[in-house]
């Protein structure tokens, strides 16, 4: 164990030497103590909203009973505790991307407003008629309807880079589609509804050599993987913090500094100034120019005790432990008559969606819940993967770092029950 301190808080972490213990991490949960319809829960929707460690929960916790003022404006002791405990959470998080400086990490409410902050602020600011945007069609609907509301206002052109039957985006097409009005490649890192991971490291290359930003959608890629924006070399990165075994309601939009400083502030009022009269305001330097009124103080502690209990058993750990996990999981379901996995990537994290023959999705998750078993049903927020696949929703089983064999083995069972129970 290490000890580390965060504000006024000590906090002890497992080590990454000690490797990765299931039994422990599992006990580090008390959600999945819980006995839905006397089952042992069976938790597999950790791609819509991850459960949460104890080290989370005791330090939102603390934040309230120890540290809480408000940041950045106090002078007195408790207000200094809690502004180190934001700061601190704001560098943590900088350290965990990567990042060059603390001012490169916006806080925002989550990866949807950090999208629309990009398309309104950048966008809205440098993109003009005719521009192009580049997205995928495996994107979330938070990567889309940002990029339509840029177009219906500037006149900016939006084009959907295509993808094959396996749910993998089709390379050469997509660089073929990045012209000289091309000005933003918006993409996902890991999709959401398929679990497929992008080549965002050739994407940024192939852009970068055009002179053309790109913004990526992290959301499926931090909890799993490591990320490095500055070897990846690209523009915006944004990601959620419920994802990441976090508090919701909390968010990151990193950014290089150089254009932060050249967009205009998203929001108006409090925190994002210098000055203000009633002529005329100046803004605050960036971040906090993008953080107008009191922030998610205790989100963003929480936040920042995720990416430590994170990375105190190691990313690389969780990625080798969720990568065997999902590949029995693939196994397995195979093995289903009459099922069949929608996105089938060579390289993939953490996501097997599938539909059972002649059977609702809804239906199906429905007797899974009987069972103890807990799976997203529907259309994921990504309706064009959908329709790309020709059906109208899916049964989305996702991988958190609690999940092991036994998970799948019981999502098995309680699949081949729906079958029984639909003859």
């Amino acid at each position: 164990m290490t000890e580390i301190k965060r504000g006024g808080r000590a906090v002890k972490l497992k080590s990454v030497a000690d490797g990765f213990d299931l039994d422990q991490i599992r006990e580090d949960f008390p959600v999945l103590r819980q006995k839905p319809h006397g089952r042992k829960l069976v938790f597999l929707d950790s791609a819509a909203s991850a459960q949460k460690p104890r080290a989370v929960i005791d330090a939102i916790r603390y934040c309230y009973e120890a540290e809480y003022a408000n940041v950045h404006r106090g002078v007195y002791w408790l207000s200094e505790r809690a502004t180190e405990a934001f700061d601190g959470a704001r560098e943590t998080v900088r350290s965990f991307i990567n990042a060059a400086k603390t001012s490169e990490i916006v806080f925002v409410s989550g990866a949807t407003e950090a999208i629309n902050l990009v398309a309104s602020s950048y966008g809205g600011t440098f993109l003009e008629a005719g521009d192009e945007v580049v997205i995928s069609h495996m994107e979330h609907h938070s990567n889309v309807v940002p990029w339509q509301f840029l177009r219906d206002r500037n006149g900016v052109l939006l084009k959907v880079a295509p993808i094959n039957d396996d749910g993998e985006l089709i390379l050469d097409q997509f660089e073929a589609m990045l012209g000289p009005r091309t000005k933003l490649v918006a993409i996902t890192h890991v999709a959401n509804s398929l679990g497929t991971v992008l080549p965002v490291q050739d994407i940024c290359e192939m852009a970068r050599s055009r002179g053309i930003r790109v913004l990526i959608d992290g959301c499926q890629a931090v909890p799993h993987t490591s990320v490095d924006v500055q070897a990846l070399d690209c523009d915006f990165y944004v990601f959620s913090g419920h994802k990441l075994y976090g508090p919701s309601g909390i968010g990151v939009l990193y950014a290089r500094e150089e254009l932060l400083k050249l967009m205009p502030p998203y929001q108006g009022g409090g925190e994002m100034i210098a000055s203000v009269t009633f002529d005329k305001t100046d803004y605050a330097a960036p971040p906090y120019k993008f953080e107008a009124g009191t922030p998610h103080i205790s989100g963003a502690i929480g936040l920042g005790a995720a990416v430590d209990y994170v990375r105190s058993i190691g990313l690389e750990h969780i990625a080798a432990h969720e990568s065997d996990v999902l590949r029995y999981g693939m196994q397995r379901l195979a093995q289903i008559e009459g099922l069949r996995i929608i996105g089938a990537a060579r390289q993939k994290a953490g996501v097997i969606s599938f539909v059972l023959d002649d059977v609702h999705p809804h239906d199906v998750g429905t007797i899974l819940d009987q069972e103890g078993v807990a799976v997203r049903t529907g259309h994921h927020c990504a309706q064009p993967v959908m329709d790309r696949f020709g059906v109208a929703s899916t049964v989305r089983a996702s991988i958190g770092m609690y999940n092991g064999r036994d998970d799948i083995d019981a999502l098995a069972r309680s699949l081949n029950k729906v079958k029984e129970f639909f003859g």
